[in-house]
This record gives structure tokens, C-alpha cells and sequence, in this order.
């Protein structure tokens, strides 16, 4: 028997090619000359917001755009250092709700006006448009070396120097040519070098920060699934006690009347019995649909589609099914989507007075399975610790996933969940 203990893998680090070093020259030529415009943008932006922020909520707008903006530059410039320099770097991503509707919109937009990772990108972007421009200059400072270098050929008095003028004998224009351009490239180079060293500590993690946000990652999983657990067994414990068991103690006592009525009462003792096996078979139907909550054997047999098909079936309101799906996810995805609609539904049928409903689910690019369920219901549907839509959070949480609800007063209430397709 032989074991096998897994060790991390080294860090990755990125190579130092020519060719890498060329096109490090080209992002920072192109940022040089497209770095102004985007921080001009900025910068006005912020002004124009700042003074309108009281003319009737126009300031608001520009500065909501702003925040947009300014993550919009920074997942930019976290995209193309990883790019550039072959190096893995988690990509910046929008800081999620924490709680459904405009509050929870307004929460996660502070979040990501102050996250410390998107400012680290824009600091990075910043830094790169000033060397860029540095870079322009060298580039120049190259074509005049290369163009002052054959300057005795012309025949010319006195060749003109980098900034006007003609104060340079001829008979000295290559030497200083040649030195011109040697010392533009090595700058060039330098600056190339100094851009990836800087980005790479600025806008790369280190894998410290990266194993410290995938063990708090893994935390809020399993504290989700935890969660997600005790949510479920607390609604079969609920379940059972409101449902099954009353009619099971219904039938019991039925059945006693029965058995004192069989020898006196007959007929009576007959219609007792028939009426405690039509309460068997609805108690039995009830432990079905208990089983299906807990687990849909149909969903392991035929897939996500079917399951849902079946479901849909079963629900008390029309529903509207478009499921567009090539292939299948882990059953861990499959299953925390599948029950996260069974529970929209019931709450759709039961508390929002919802006449039909809407269930849309596809498997997008990225491997993520998304899935949206809507009605036409009188909304206000909120998390109440221990509700059913507590238990949708903790279980697409608890599968690495994110849960999004609205449900303004008066309707309609809109779920959709994301869950990658490898959970």
C-alpha cells in the first residue's frame, strides 16, 4: 500500500524572453498614448460628478459611472499583466451583494469603490503611462540617433540636436549616434524590466495572499454547507411534525375506532377503515414529495434538464421551462441549482400569490451553470434566517457559487444563481 501526500506547486514565475521584453515595450508605448485620454476621462468625471452632485441627482450618476469606470481600467490592466507576463493572477472581480435589492447594490458599489486590489491595478495602470511615455520619448530619442548617424553624408553644416537647434559639427553626428541610440535602447530595456518587476509586485498575488483567500473561500463554503445542512433538516424535522405526523396519528386513531366498531357497527367500521387507507396514501404521497426534497433520484438517472422537466410538472402554478444546456456539471452544481428553483417555486406558489413563473437556465462560457427563476408574483419576498431562501444562499454558497434575489413590494420576485459547473 503505498500513499501519496499532495505538495503545492512552485510558485509560477514568469519568463524573460526577448520577445517578452519587445512586447513589454509595445504595452508601455500603447499605454503611453492612451494612459492621458483614460485619466483626462477620469479625472473629469470625478470633477463633473463632484459639482453636480445637488442638480437633481445628475453628480450621482457620473459618480456610480465612475466607480464602473475605474473597475473597468483596473480588471483592464489585471487582464494584461497576466497576459503579458504569463503568470496567473485571479481576476479582478465586482465585489458581490450581500443582501437582495437597492441596498444591497448600494453596499456592494462602496465595497468596490474602496477595494484595495482594483486601486492596486489603477496605481499599476498609472505607473505603467508615465514609463510608457518615458518609452515614447526613447523611441524618438532612437529615430534621431539613427537619423543624426548619417548625417555627414548630407553634406549639411551643422546637424540638429534632440531639442532644436543646430549645434552639432557633423564630423562628431555618428559617434554620438550611435551612443544616442545604444543608450535609448538600454533605456528602453531598463524601463521594460523595471514595468514587470513593478506590476508583478503590485498587481500579481503573492501565493501567500492567494492560499489566504482560498482557505477563506473554503471557510465561507463550509460554513455555507453547514448552514445549508441545519436549514434542511430543521425544515423536514417542520415538515414531518406539521404533515406526516398528524396524519399519521389521524390514521392510528382511526383505525382504534375501527377495530371497537367492527363487531357492533359493521358499516361504520368499513367507512373508518377506507378512511384511514385514503389517509395512508396521503400520507405516503407526502413522504414522496419529502424524499424529493431531499434528495431527486431523477436528477442522478437522466440529468438537470429531465429533473426539472419533472418538476415542473408537479408545480401548482404553470411554469414556463428553457433549459439550454450541452453536457453536464458535477452533480454538487446540478443538484444546489435544482433544488434552488424547487424552493423558488414553492415559494412562488405559496406565499407570492404568483399565477405562472419563468425558469431559465444555461451552462455559459467559463463553465459556470446559471440559473434564473421569475413570477409574476406581489413580490417582497426577503432571507429570513432558517427560510427556504436561507437555505438557497447557504446551499449555492456551500457550492462555491453566488445567489442573487429580487423582489421589489408588488413584484415581480426574480432569483438567479451562478454555480461553477466543477463545484
Amino acid at each position: 500500500m503505498s500513499t501519496q501526500t499532495a505538495t503545492p506547486p512552485p510558485p509560477v514565475t514568469a519568463t524573460k524572453p526577448p520577445l517578452r521584453i519587445f512586447l513589454t515595450i509595445l504595452h508601455l508605448a500603447g499605454i503611453g498614448v492612451i494612459g492621458g485620454f483614460i485619466f483626462a476621462t477620469l479625472s473629469g468625471l470625478l470633477g463633473t460628478g463632484l459639482g453636480l452632485l445637488f442638480a437633481a441627482g445628475v453628480g450621482l450618476v457620473l459618480l456610480v459611472g465612475l466607480v464602473y469606470a475605474l473597475f473597468g481600467v483596473g480588471w483592464f490592466e489585471v487582464e494584461r499583466v497576466g497576459a503579458l507576463y504569463r503568470t496567473p493572477i485571479a481576476p479582478l472581480r465586482w465585489r458581490p451583494r450581500d443582501r437582495p435589492g437597492f441596498g444591497g447594490w448600494l453596499r456592494s458599489l462602496g465595497r468596490q469603490a474602496i477595494d484595495g486590489r482594483m486601486w492596486r491595478a489603477l496605481a499599476n495602470f498609472a505607473i505603467t503611462a508615465v514609463l510608457g511615455w518615458i518609452v515614447l520619448r526613447l523611441a524618438f530619442g532612437v529615430v534621431w540617433s539613427i537619423v543624426i548617424s548619417f548625417a555627414p553624408l548630407t553634406g549639411a553644416d551643422a546637424v540638429m540636436g534632440p531639442f532644436g537647434g543646430g549645434g552639432i559639427d557633423p564630423a562628431w553626428a555618428p559617434l554620438i549616434g550611435i551612443l544616442g541610440l545604444a543608450a535609448s535602447l538600454a533605456g528602453m530595456i531598463g524601463l521594460a524590466l523595471l514595468n514587470r518587476t513593478l506590476s508583478l509586485a503590485i498587481v500579481a498575488r503573492s501565493r501567500e495572499a492567494e492560499l489566504t483567500e482560498r482557505v477563506r473561500t473554503s471557510s465561507a463554503q463550509r460554513e455555507g454547507a453547514v448552514r445549508a445542512a441545519d436549514v434542511e433538516r430543521t425544515r423536514i424535522e417542520r415538515d414531518l411534525h406539521d404533515g406526516v405526523q398528524p396524519r399519521l396519528v389521524s390514521v392510528g386513531m382511526t383505525l382504534g375506532l375501527a377495530q371497537q366498531k367492527i363487531d357492533n357497527d359493521p358499516d361504520a367500521a368499513k367507512e373508518l377503515i377506507a378512511e384511514a387507507h385514503t389517509s395512508t396514501k396521503a400520507a405516503i404521497t407526502e413522504l414522496r414529495q419529502l424524499a424529493r426534497g431531499i434528495h431527486a433520484s431523477v436528477l442522478d438517472d437522466r440529468g438537470l434538464d429531465a429533473a426539472l422537466s419533472a418538476l415542473a410538472g408537479r408545480s401548482h402554478i404553470p411554469v414556463s421551462l428553457d433549459v439550454r444546456m450541452e453536457g453536464r456539471c458535477s452533480r454538487e452544481a446540478e443538484a444546489a441549482v435544482y433544488f434552488s428553483i424547487a424552493e423558488s417555486l414553492t415559494n412562488a406558489a405559496k406565499h407570492s400569490r404568483a399565477s405562472e413563473a419563468r425558469v431559465t437556465v444555461r451552462l455559459r462560457d467559463g463553465g459556470v451553470l446559471w440559473a434564473r427563476v421569475e413570477d409574476n408574483g406581489m413580490g417582497g419576498a426577503q432571507v429570513q434566517p432558517g427560510g427556504g431562501l436561507d437555505g438557497i444562499a447557504n446551499r449555492i454558497l456551500a457550492a462555491g457559487g453566488t445567489f442573487r434575489l429580487e423582489s421589489p413590494v408588488g413584484g415581480p420576485t426574480s432569483l438567479e444563481v451562478n454555480v461553477p459547473c466543477a463545484s
